[in-house]
């Protein structure tokens, strides 16, 4: 048996399911890392995922110090395919944690956005917002009128809170026509999107798109 024996039967153990998680993380993760704002929680995919790591990182144990040429070949590929699973996961956690600790006040305040957060984020954000006003009352926030210590004051007509820009542009690339034309708000700007097009665009003007399947970010 030569290397593309082994390789040929190593590929014969993907199943469909497994190469579409990885494209769905992918593309969970690219999403993620463009859009300004949080995403919702891709639970079911995030369960698949996990579970396969886990059952991988059993493989490998089990295996290691095995001294078949054949297995240790195998386990190689095995270990390669795990680390860029666990590299995806890592980066797109990073990702959504760095949105969470930008944003914390606003997913808390806002439901619609709570509901996007895992139950992990959730309790994380809980615990990040209450240390850091735990931090600017002792640093600061005491020393002031009592009326200027909420960190959520809208006073002016000014929101303290900060919130994501939903007018960043963003590079977006359309996977099915879209028949309804895109308007940019605020603007007498409007065009069609087909199917293979790639735009520059407002996140605002797309995110329903890209939210149900229709485009993804680049």
């Amino acid at each position: 048996m030569d290397i593309d024996d082994i390789l040929a039967e190593v590929s014969g153990d993907g199943s469909p399911l497994e190469t579409r998680d990885l494209q769905e993380l992918t593309r969970a993760w690219v999403t993620e890392r463009s859009a300004p704002e949080l995403l919702p929680w891709p639970s079911e995919l995030m369960e698949r995922v996990l579970e396969r790591i886990h059952q991988q990182i059993e493989v490998v144990e089990e295996q290691v110090g095995n001294v078949n040429p054949k297995t240790n070949f195998r386990l190689i590929i095995i270990q390669t395919e795990l680390e860029r699973f666990k590299f995806l996961v890592r980066s797109f956690l990073r990702t959504r944690m760095a949105k969470i600790d930008k944003y914390a006040l606003y997913m808390l305040s806002t439901p619609t956005q709570t509901a996007r957060l895992s139950a992990s984020e959730l309790q994380y954000a809980n615990t990040h917002h209450t240390l850091l006003e735990a931090h600017y009352r002792s640093s600061f926030l005491s020393q002031f009128p009592t009326s200027l210590q909420r960190l959520d004051d809208t006073a002016g007509g000014i929101s303290m809170v900060e919130q994501p820009d939903t007018d960043t542009a963003v590079f977006v690339r359309v996977l099915r026509d879209i028949e309804v034309p895109i308007v940019i708000e605020g603007t007498d700007t409007d065009f069609e999107m087909r199917r293979g097009d790639v735009y520059v665009v407002r996140w605002s003007a797309v995110r329903e798109y890209v939210m149900n399947g229709d485009a993804e970010l680049i």
